[in-house]
């Protein structure tokens, strides 16, 4: 019986040796595969011509070039074509005013030969209208403050009336410079009173 378990045990371990050979072999197998698929990618990459990868940079820097080459000129004609803008607007505003200069010269010249203060003050408020309709046909409009309510978009409130009552609680009160827009812009804010 004692031969019978020998050579049991002598089966057992030549059947184990087996499994960790395989066990073995396949590590290896594994490490081998590992290795070779990483040759294979420095291959790939050894494999292409430094003519090649020189010529791809140079394409991509020749697109980058011509892109901001192109950007540019876009900026510069538009650049261009709003300052050209701003002095044909420039000169039609002057153009425009220039006749209500004319009336100014004739009334001063008008207000030494007459001593009547009725037919200057009308004249000054002729010439006032006259300014008003020229600013209005350029685009120049009053921004209204009777009985506004106060908007921070139009109003620059310069002081503030405690007392009033609560029916003039944010309301604007008084003008004291008019303020002025420009095709719905804002080119002067009207600095009024407010109530509190």
């Amino acid at each position: 019986m004692e031969e019978k378990i020998n050579i049991t045990d002598e089966e057992a371990l030549e059947k184990e040796k087996p499994v960790a050979e395989n066990a073995a072999e396949n590590t290896e197998t594994e490490e081998t595969e590992n290795t070779a698929e990483e040759s294979t990618e420095k291959e790939q990459e050894e494999e292409k011509d430094p003519l090649t990868v020189a010529n791809e940079q140079i394409e991509e820097l020749k697109d980058k070039y011509l892109r901001t080459v192109a950007e540019f000129d876009n900026y510069r004609k538009r650049t261009l074509k709003e300052k050209t803008e701003l002095i044909l607007n420039g000169e039609k505003a002057i153009t425009a005013i220039l006749p209500v200069l004319d009336d100014m010269e004739r009334a001063i010249a008008n207000g030494k030969k007459t001593d009547d203060p009725q037919v200057l003050r009308e004249g000054i408020e002729l010439i006032f209208a006259k300014l008003q309709k020229t600013l209005e046909g350029l685009g120049v409009s009053i921004i209204e403050t009777a009985d506004a309510d106060f908007n921070t978009d139009v109003h620059e409130a310069i002081a503030m009336v405690p007392g009033m009552g609560d029916d003039k609680k944010g309301k604007v009160l008084d003008c004291v410079q008019t303020g002025y827009k420009l095709n719905d812009k804002v080119i002067r804010h009207a600095k009024v009173a407010v109530g509190q």
